[in-house]
């Protein structure tokens, strides 16, 4: 590697500087965990930020999916159809109930799930005698999916909607925040979100029972006794109030992240446009997204050089990349699991790179990066 510059991530934790204020408030007050004042205003907030009105915050997005999916009722021998082109995250709690997966191809246009695919695949598994417990879009890198769409025809097959919102929130669609009106919505806080609690997720979801059962299993499935008494199996998957107090400083700023996230994608769409061989993720199709990450497809044939090339060759300015989400129905995990098409989400694992998409970014940082980038596509 060459003179060791400092190294630049593919989106790391931005901190807006009131999180430690919050913190110490929850250290004074001794509400450490599992719950406590800053746990009650980070939901109370972030009903507020995404317009649904009841929100359970738990450990992860991952537990916020599971208790979602529960929640709507999906459990052993359902289908649940989903995105294949998503973080393992948002499709492994369908197994934890038993229930079988199903992966659904990607429209070209936006990189989502294929909605005319969805309704083939409901229409096929419902003529089978199989129950579709829910369908489970995502939100890729911070695009909103097809909603209007997937929410007619959801509803005319009377099956429950839960998107995954883990990349998406501050994004936009049709005047309200991502995933308003599903059945359920999940998000997720991890290190590399576009705000962060260190980890974390919500459930987000309008329906009120549904909300207090996903409480209720989140903390043990306990009852309201003096003693530990339990009617039925739940989960450790609470979110701590310390957790929630960095939250309650990244809603702050969440409006600033995302105007960041959109200048950083402009600043890579201006810089890249005469590049052969080089075309942007699509943006704001079907709502407005919020460029979590910046992503770019290459044309092998035209730049000389595979992704995987560029990926290794920035690494030695020190410069993270990352290829995109790798297919589910491509992962060992999944394996002979059903996938309806997958050649479109196949072709962007092939071609997709990720770009350090960081809000804390500079722009001497965004030069750097774009220089590296110019010369391995050159290099071929």
């Amino acid at each position: 590697m060459k003179d060791k510059e400092q190294r630049i991530f593919l989106s790391p934790p931005h901190m807006g500087g009131a999180e430690l204020a919050y913190v110490r408030e929850a250290f004074e007050s001794n509400y450490i965990a599992p719950v406590g004042p800053q746990l009650g205003a980070f939901e109370r907030r972030f009903q507020e930020a995404t317009g649904f009105f009841h929100c359970v915050g738990v450990s992860s997005g991952t537990a916020a999916m599971h208790l979602a999916l529960r929640g709507v009722g999906v459990g052993a021998g359902d289908v649940v159809i989903a995105s294949s082109l998503t973080f393992i995250g948002s499709v492994s709690p369908v197994t934890f109930l038993g229930a079988e997966p199903v992966f659904v191809d990607s429209e070209a246009s936006s990189w989502n799930i294929d909605p005319d695919l969805v309704e083939q695949e409901i229409v096929h598994q419902q003529e089978l005698g199989k129950r579709v417990g829910a369908v489970v879009p995502t939100d890729l890198y911070g695009q909103p999916c097809d909603y209007a769409r997937l929410f007619e025809l959801c509803e005319r097959h009377g099956v429950a909607l839960v998107s995954d919102c883990a990349e998406s929130l501050g994004a936009r669609f049709e005047g309200g925040g991502t995933g308003r009106g599903s059945a359920a919505a999940v998000f997720s806080f991890n290190g590399n979100k576009i705000i962060t609690t260190s980890g974390g997720g919500m459930l987000a979801t309008d329906d009120e029972e549904l909300a207090a059962k996903a409480r209720h299993w989140a903390t043990q499935a306990r009852e309201d006794f003096s003693h530990f008494e339990h009617n039925e199996i739940g989960y450790n998957y609470r979110m701590s109030n310390v957790v929630a107090a960095i939250g309650l400083g990244q809603l702050d700023v969440l409006a600033d992240r995302v105007q960041r996230k959109r200048e950083i994608f402009d600043w890579y769409s201006n810089g890249l446009r005469d590049l052969p061989g080089v075309a942007m993720m699509p943006f704001d199709i079907y709502g407005q997204g919020n460029a979590w990450l910046t992503v770019i497809l290459l044309d092998s044939d035209s730049t000389g050089v595979r992704p995987e090339d560029v990926r290794l060759g920035m690494e030695t300015d020190n410069i993270e990349t990352r290829p995109m989400w790798k297919p589910m129905h491509q992962q060992p995990a999944f394996k002979g699991a059903r996938i309806v098409g997958g050649s479109v989400s196949e072709d962007l694992f092939q071609r997709g790179l990720c770009l350090p998409s960081g809000t804390a970014m500079t722009e001497g940082d965004l030069e750097r990066v774009l220089v590296s980038l110019q010369r391995e596509l050159r290099s071929g």
